[in-house]
C-alpha cells in the first residue's frame, strides 16, 4: 500500500497535477485574503482573523479535490492497468486505501503553506498574537476533514467511469450536493419537519460546528463515516470487476 501511495504521489507531480492544483489554490487564495478589496480581504477587513480562507477555501476544493482524484481509477481503466492493479499482492481495501491518501496527501500539501497567513496575521494583530487560536485551529481541522471527505467522494466516481471528465463532473456534483445542497433542500418549506435532519445530513453545519473552535465527537465521527462510507463504496465497485 505505501508503494501505491508513493506512486500516485509521484504521479501527481511528475505530471503536473499536484503542483498545478497546489499553486491555483494558493493563488486564488493569496488574492482574495491580501489584494482583492472586499470582505474577505484581510488588510481591508480590520480584524485579525481568516475567515476569508476557510469560507473560500471549501469551494475551492469542491473543483480542485475532483481535479484532483478523476484520474485516479479512471485512468488506470482507460489505459487497461487496472486488471494488474487488482492480479497484485494487495487487498483491495489496500488498493483504495493507497489512492485516497495519495489524493489526501496533496490536500494537505496545498494547505500548509497558509500557515504563513495564519502568521501573517498573529503578526498584524493589534496587540501581537491576539487572535482566536482554537477558532483557528479548529477551521484547519474542519477543512482537512471536509477535503477528505471530498478526497473520498473523488476516488469513488473515479472507480464507476473510465473517463476523466465524467468522474469530475460527478465529484464535484457530488461533493457540491453534501457541501450545499442540503441545507438548499432544508429551506423548502415542504421539507420543513425534516429541516434538522437535512441539515445535519450536509457536510456544512459539521464544518462550521468545528470552525467555532469545539472538536466535538459527533462532526469528527460524521466526516469520518462519509469517507469511510464512500471508500467502502469504491472497494464495492473494485471487487465487482473479480465477479
Amino acid at each position: 500500500m505505501l508503494a501505491l501511495w508513493k506512486k500516485e504521489l509521484f504521479t501527481f507531480f511528475s505530471s503536473l497535477t499536484g503542483s498545478l492544483v497546489i499553486a491555483v489554490f494558493l493563488v486564488l487564495n493569496g488574492l482574495f485574503l491580501w489584494v482583492i478589496p472586499g470582505d474577505m480581504n484581510i488588510l481591508f477587513g480590520g480584524y485579525a482573523n481568516l475567515d476569508g480562507l476557510f469560507y473560500m477555501a471549501p469551494w475551492l476544493y469542491l473543483f480542485l479535490v475532483p481535479a484532483i482524484t478523476m484520474r485516479l481509477f479512471a485512468d488506470e481503466k482507460k489505459s487497461g492497468t487496472i486488471e494488474l492493479l487488482l492480479t497484485r499482492p494487495l487487498t483491495d481495501w489496500q488498493i483504495v486505501t493507497g489512492k485516497y491518501l495519495a489524493g489526501f496527501s496533496l490536500v494537505i500539501l496545498s494547505l500548509l503553506p497558509t500557515l504563513i497567513y495564519f502568521y501573517s496575521v498573529a503578526s498584524l494583530a493589534q496587540p501581537e498574537g491576539n487572535v482566536d487560536t482554537g477558532a483557528i485551529w479548529g477551521s484547519y481541522i474542519g477543512l482537512l476533514m471536509l477535503a477528505g471527505a471530498y478526497v473520498a467522494m473523488g476516488v469513488f466516481t473515479s472507480a464507476i467511469t473510465d473517463n476523466q471528465i465524467v468522474a469530475f463532473v460527478l465529484a464535484a456534483l457530488l461533493a457540491f450536493v453534501f457541501y450545499s445542497g442540503f441545507d438548499a433542500l432544508a429551506s423548502v418549506p415542504f421539507f420543513e419537519g425534516f429541516k434538522f435532519f437535512l441539515v445535519n445530513l450536509g457536510i456544512d453545519s459539521h464544518y462550521q460546528s468545528l470552525s467555532r473552535g469545539v472538536i466535538d465527537l459527533s462532526d469528527v465521527i460524521y466526516f469520518l463515516g462519509l469517507i469511510v462510507v464512500f471508500l467502502g463504496f469504491t472497494r464495492l465497485v473494485l471487487s465487482s470487476r473479480r465477479w
